[in-house]
């Protein structure tokens, strides 16, 4: 059976609440054996940590999400770096900037990205980027800060805007939206890009595959993401498997 890493997955999220353990022992079964939980604010770190500690195989990301800028404090950096202190993540994340939602000030999600660019640096991690609507002012400041890697995280952007996150040492993660028919963009982006730079996620509970619809998305479906990209790529799954969680195993530092 071929295994899968889920590079951005949000177990620890509410929606998860009344049946956490068969989500997560349906991704085992599934050969998703690695899955990666990002926080979103100071105020999740105790329930990603919690889900970690819980679920094996579950590993943890610390960071300040765009979308929840009403929350965050400056202070939360330090709470950021004492979290990493106390449990080193795989990456620091879910970072970014978000331009699609109204009324997110920017300076002000930019002043929480570039600072936690430079944590991302100073602990030599990589980073999980939120890159809606965004990607050239992502580029912008990872061009300042040099950081080791990462993913855009629900890449959407232009081939060139692929290229540019490539060469600074980034992977793109690919989910649920590829699987729409309607999803030109992403569709030929997930054929042309080189394989070595695709990395394969969820969001769970957000961005359901075309197969789900409106409803909740689980860590479980990344088989069937992953077999859509080898249909796309005429490859077989195990191709796409093998590539993909290498991908993310050599992104991650795992073993």
């Amino acid at each position: 059976m071929p295994f899968f890493i889920d590079t951005h997955c949000h177990l620890d999220a509410a929606e998860f609440d009344a049946d956490r353990d068969a989500v997560y022992a349906a991704a085992i079964a599934g050969g998703v054996d690695t899955l990666v939980v990002p926080a979103v604010s100071h105020d999740n770190f105790a329930a990603v940590a919690a889900t970690c500690a819980r679920y094996p195989g579950c590993l943890p990301a610390w960071g300040l999400h765009p979308m929840y800028i009403d929350v965050h404090r400056p202070e939360h950096l330090a709470d950021l770096r004492a979290q990493i202190e106390t449990q080193r993540p795989v990456a620091i994340g879910e970072i970014g900037l978000d331009l699609f939602v109204n009324n997110l000030d920017y300076a002000t999600q930019e002043f929480f990205y570039v600072e936690q660019l430079k944590i991302a640096r100073d602990y030599d991690l990589p980073v999980l980027l939120h890159c809606r609507k965004a990607n050239d002012e992502l580029l912008k400041q990872l061009r300042k800060i040099g950081v080791r890697g990462g993913i855009a995280h629900a890449f959407n952007g232009s081939p060139q805007q692929a290229d540019a996150f490539i060469k600074l040492g980034f992977k793109l993660g690919f989910g649920g939206a590829f699987t729409w028919p309607r999803a030109n963009n992403l569709r030929r982006l997930a054929v042309d890009l080189p394989l070595s730079a695709i990395v394969l996620e969820t969001d769970s509970p957000d961005i359901p595959p075309a197969w789900i619809g409106r409803g909740r998305n689980a860590p479980g479906e990344l088989p069937r993401i992953a077999d859509t990209l080898a249909e796309l790529r005429g490859l077989d799954l195990d191709a796409v498997a093998q590539a993909t969680t290498r991908n993310a195993r050599e992104l991650f530092s795992l073993n």
